[in-house]
């Protein structure tokens, strides 16, 4: 590769693939496969009749999202959880007609009329998109109104609409909108004088039709409910109103002298998905930030309404806003139930699930003093396997890099930031090291979506206290989830590494479950360094020794690891493949997954959300299981666990078998150093795949089938309990 060739792939994008000679070259050195593999590469599985091999990754997330709303219908979750899922079901479907149907869209406008792998054009996929998420819309609506809204009555919460409440808590909240909320509004009329106003994304409004009372002529106007006060209002002894009642019942102090003929809310959902032309890497920020002001100004992709809506003034919306009327949801009120998550969040412990602290790793707790354990001498004597939120967050990895930033032995501190919390101790720490004089380097992603704006305020913060603040790689974004120190010891430099499934985000980390692996092994670390320098610099170091990264290496590494459990099976010898992931999509791993059930090797794939892979067709996938955990805990971590004919080789880290993660994203993979992490791995894969687990299965037409038995988290819940150190431990 020409030394020319960084500088002249600055405006490739993300499109075009790998930008680096040493991300797009395998670390594994591939031995030629035995003969009794060769005949995978004349396998047609077209001319054999399997045309219809991979479900549509669009309708397949619309299943995932399906299956959290059967979370919410399940009267056997605390019902204040149940009120959780119907808001995360309803944010879900938000960032989904933002990005995936705002995509669809934009190819079809375009004229890239190109088949989706299940076969499907554009405008089929989205077809088959409106009639799902209509009939799931409203079994959501119905099962808040019927269900939850009486379930909560039950226990003396009441959400209620303005006609419901008694006289004195409609003369508080007279004045509530006299006090806080009139001052904020602004009414927006539209005539001649006053065009239709900008109706920004996911905001909730008010159609107000008005009647001048003297030339009995009817005009319209918007009204914003303000998202800065809470969504449900409350209006004492745990009884709630939305907002936009209280509104609607004082429109006439916003009308004077004007009669109210209606009022009716809506909701508009845009395009928010960004492009960024990365043509300039050094304006990359700058470039990033003008489009997150275009942001706002995305075209319409939906509009939700409510069904009592006049028709004159559903006309009106859709001619002004662009939208046709395979566009439109009408939805019993209240609209938008992301505001949900309010209630969710009362104080009712006899409500929700039994509260949980995560443990300390035993390797890290204190057990015979209340100082903190020295997380560097703990990784001398063993590699620690994290598993959060089973395990803090707080107890290992923050203070893994806490230690780091006060250790005056420490040199340098080495971390990528994809997503962290608005107040992350992590970056606290960052900035402490960074002052005291270590050598600090911070990879931030600033594309991570929907965290743009945070993440770029983060940098600027980096930059400002003295940090090596670069954004990786042009056209690739850095997902992988990697912190180095590097620290000066009596027997020369050394390398302590985290390598982990998921952000460095304290609060997600209560709520995400994810692998995390701590170690001082010199291979690995020597990897991590070699990759950290590719992010910074010009390093043209072309290979790894044990970690897999893509693009390059994760594809090529993992198939031919399943071609390996084939040679095995052949052979007679111990032969599986058992894959945890968000998401499976990439058809050269499936393909090549189909190939190895054909010859018999056993495959479990535990998936979270979208799953293009079909098991259990006849002739093509009868070896293979796929299943889905949805819980208490968001399933967040990615493994991959081959049997190795007896030898077990287990790797865990941050890229899903999605092309955009292979091919378009910094990923890491790393290989468990130690039997006992392998062991540790597999027990919890054995517990998603026992025969008694609670779980989802996945047929061969699509379609997921709950199964009733052993919950998998709560299993794990008691088993790190029993495995508590003896020592009081630290909160989260």
């Amino acid at each position: 590769m020409p030394e020319s060739t960084l500088t002249s792939t600055v405006g490739a994008s993300v499109e075009d693939g790998p930008t680096t000679e040493a991300l797009a070259h395998p670390s594994d050195t591939f031995d030629v496969e035995p003969p009794y593999l060769a005949h995978l590469e004349d396998v047609d599985l077209d001319a054999e009749g399997y045309t219809d091999r991979f479900a549509d990754r669009e309708l397949s997330w619309l299943r995932f999202n399906q299956r959290v709303l059967e979370l919410a219908e399940d009267t056997r979750l605390p019902l204040l959880e149940r009120v959780r899922y119907l808001a995360i079901f309803a944010s879900n479907l938000d960032e989904f007609f933002m990005v995936r149907v705002a995509g669809l869209k934009r190819r079809i406008v375009a004229g890239v009329a190109v088949r989706a792998a299940s076969g499907l054009l554009p405008r089929e996929v989205l077809e088959l998109i409106w009639s799902t998420t209509g009939e799931l819309m409203e079994r959501h609506a119905r099962v808040f109104r019927d269900d939850i809204v009486p379930a909560l009555a039950e226990q003396d919460i009441e959400l209620l609409r303005w006609k419901d409440l008694d006289a004195e808590e409609q003369k508080a909240c007279k004045k509530l909108f006299k006090e806080r909320v009139f001052p904020v509004l602004t009414p927006l009329a539209v005539d001649p004088a006053h065009p239709f106003p900008y109706i920004s994304g996911l905001s909730l409004n008010l159609a107000v039709l008005v009647r001048n009372p003297k030339s009995k002529k009817e005009h319209f106007a918007r009204v914003k409910v303000p998202p800065i006060f809470t969504r449900f209002v409350p209006v004492g002894n745990q009884r709630f109103v939305p907002l936009e009642d209280v509104i609607g019942a004082h429109l006439k102090k916003l009308f004077p002298g004007m009669d109210v003929l209606g009022a009716h809310s809506f909701r508009v959902t845009r395009n928010e998905d960004l492009e960024v032309e990365e043509d300039d890497a050094e304006n990359l920020l700058k470039a990033l930030e003008k489009e997150l002001l275009r942001r706002r100004f995305g075209p319409p992709v939906r509009l939700e309404v409510e069904e009592s809506i006049d028709d004159h003034v559903l006309d009106l919306l859709m001619s002004e806003l662009g939208v046709d009327a395979s566009e439109v949801v009408r939805l019993p009120g209240p609209l938008d139930l992301r505001g949900l998550g309010d209630i969710a969040d009362l104080d009712r412990a006899d409500l929700k699930f039994p509260a949980y602290v995560p443990v300390s790793h035993r390797a890290l707790a204190e057990v015979e003093s209340a100082s903190p354990v020295d997380v560097f001498a703990a990784l001398r004597r063993r590699d620690v396997l994290l598993h959060h939120p089973y395990q803090s967050f707080a107890t290992s990895v923050q203070r893994f890099i806490e230690q780091a930033a006060a250790d005056p032995q420490v040199l340098a501190i080495k971390q990528t930031l994809y997503r962290t919390s608005g107040d992350s101790p992590i970056i606290d720490a960052l900035v402490d090291a960074a002052e005291a004089g270590k050598q600090v380097l911070v990879i931030v992603e600033i594309k991570a979506r929907f965290d743009e704006q945070a993440n770029i305020r983060w940098a600027r913060k980096l930059e400002h206290s003295g940090c090596h603040v670069v954004y990786g790689l042009v056209g690739l974004k850095t997902h992988c989830k990697l912190s180095m120190v590097v620290r000066d010891e009596p027997d020369g430099i050394r390398r302590y590494t985290h390598i982990g499934t998921g952000n460095y985000n304290p609060k997600t980390a209560r709520h995400y479950e994810d692998f995390g692996l701590l170690t001082c092994n010199e291979v690995i670390g020597e990897d991590v360094a070699h990759l950290f320098n590719n992010l910074s610099g010009w390093s043209r170091n072309a290979s790894y020794d044990r970690v897999l990264v893509a693009p390059g290496s994760v594809r090529d590494g993992l198939i031919h690891r399943i071609r390996r459990e084939v040679g095995n099976h052949a052979e007679g010898r111990p032969a599986r493949v058992r894959i945890k992931a968000n998401s499976v999509v990439d058809e050269a791993v499936i393909y090549e997954l189909y190939l190895a059930s054909r010859a018999g090797v056993p495959v479990d794939l535990l998936v979270r959300g979208i799953c293009a892979l079909r098991p259990g067709v006849p002739g093509l996938s009868e070896t293979i299981r796929v299943r889905s955990v949805l819980g208490r805990y968001l399933e967040h971590s990615r493994v991959f666990w081959f049997e190795n004919g007896g030898e077990p080789e287990v790797l865990l880290g941050s890229a899903d078998l999605m092309h955009r993660n292979l091919d378009r994203r910094v990923e890491v993979l790393v290989p468990m150093p130690s039997e006992q992490l392998v062991a540790d791995v597999g027990d919890v894969l054995d517990l998603a795949f026992a025969p008694d687990a609670a779980v989802w299965e996945l047929d061969a037409h699509g379609d997921w089938r709950r199964t009733g038995g052993k919950d998998v988290q709560e299993t794990l819940i008691q088993q790190h309990r029993a495995a508590r150190p003896r020592a009081t431990l630290p909160t989260e």
